[in-house]
């Protein structure tokens, strides 16, 4: 083998039946991570392997790819939609909302038609701010809120770690741009008064008692859909929460919940013990009637043959009882905002309603529902005082 000339990286010459079929030449490089990547490159001539691997060393040096990438941003991630993605570990939900933003907001022109290798930070900054500044009805109002926004740059920034990793970028152009942020909003509730107003216009739906548990628990509600009975001990007046429902394309999915903190043990009142003992009796009446028809779920909430409930006529039900209650800007997870307000605001401590709520940590609570109200606060100070003598 001769010697291979200096700073030319290693060269070695393929032989097959002792006569030399081609060469072969690598370089070793650091990606983004500080991992040691290997890059190879193949040739007829020992010439050939060392222009390439000069060529590869420069890109390295200015910033680029270490290999041509000649597809199209768009067709990266249609690539990496259908592969790295459908491959991970990601709820099927998740997955699904990453897929749906990347075929809406990233695959199409003009973005998605930028060569992969060629895209700049400052192309993703330009996404950002054409993504801000879509409106839609009359009077314009923005399409995309902060959310989407923020979560199709997280999809981006995933699909080009993809790139990185295949050897297609030196670097992801995402990662040098600041994640788009989100206003913080305080969470809309309601006072006890109108959530019960809420709830007594909805006495008529069948979907009653899945309400009156949510109000009165802090359950989301895809957690009260998945309930199943023999999650619930009305004995001991506990439930756990194990598994979450939602709406992957057309179907109806119940699935783990997404973080360990929201797997927990709910205590139930009296009055809502009594409540579901009610719903269990009407619901065993409601399975004689449909006979072989019912669908054996298991579930505490159900179609009137057993299925599961789609969260949307949740949803119908409480906005056609809020409008009837003269309420408005009202969602199933309003109840759930407004029975964590109620308890912060009756003294119960964060951890507790942390704990309720199934928050990963305090400061999420901390962060959505730690204002407090005029009447609140006034108590508060007026009550320092009188412990203060003045």
């Amino acid at each position: 083998m001769s010697k291979n000339a200096n700073g030319e990286g290693s060269i070695y010459k393929r032989v097959r039946d002792g006569k030399p079929v081609r060469y072969e030449g690598a370089i070793s490089y650091l990606d983004e991570t500080g991992q040691t990547k290997r890059h190879t490159v193949y040739g007829r001539t020992r010439q050939d392997v060392r222009d390439k691997l000069k060529q590869a060393r420069e890109r390295l040096e200015a910033g680029g790819p270490v290999k041509d990438a000649t597809r199209t941003v768009g067709d990266w991630l249609a690539y990496w939609r259908v592969t790295t993605l459908a491959a991970s570990d990601r709820k099927e939900s998740t997955r699904d909302l990453y897929g749906n933003l990347s075929r809406r907001h990233l695959e199409a022109a003009p973005f998605g038609a930028i060569r992969l290798d060629r895209l700049k930070p400052s192309d993703v900054e330009a996404l950002v701010l054409s993504m801000r500044s879509k409106t839609k009805g009359e009077p314009p109002r923005r399409a995309l809120s902060d959310s989407t926004i923020r979560q199709t740059y997280t999809v981006l920034r995933s699909a080009l770690d993809g790139a990185v990793r295949d050897g297609l970028l030196a670097r992801n152009p995402a990662a040098s741009v600041k994640r788009p942020g989100v206003e913080r909003r305080e969470a809309r509730h309601l006072d006890a008064a109108d959530v019960t107003r809420v709830l007594q216009a909805a006495a008529d739906s069948r979907y009653h008692s899945a309400l009156v548990l949510i109000a009165s628990t802090g359950l989301r509600k895809g957690e009260a859909l998945a309930l199943s009975w023999d999650r619930v001990d009305l004995a001991a007046g506990t439930l756990k929460v194990t598994a979450t429902l939602g709406r992957v394309g057309n179907r109806l999915v119940i699935t783990e919940p997404k973080t360990a903190r929201s797997r927990r043990t709910v205590p139930l009142s009296p009055a809502v013990v009594a409540m579901l003992r009610k719903h269990k009796a009407a619901q065993a009446a409601e399975r004689l009637r449909a006979a072989n028809q019912w669908q054996d779920s298991g579930l505490v909430f159900t179609t009137e043959l057993g299925g599961a409930v789609d969260p949307r006529n949740l949803l119908r039900v409480i906005e056609v009882a809020a409008k009837a209650a003269g309420v408005t800007d009202v969602g199933v997870h309003t109840l759930r905002h407004s029975a964590a307000v109620a308890w912060l605001e009756r003294g119960v401590h964060i951890k507790a309603v942390a704990d309720l709520l199934g928050h990963s940590s305090i400061a999420i609570t901390g962060d959505v529902y730690g204002h407090t109200s005029d009447t609140t606060a006034r108590a508060a100070v007026d009550g320092l005082t009188e412990a203060l003598g003045l």
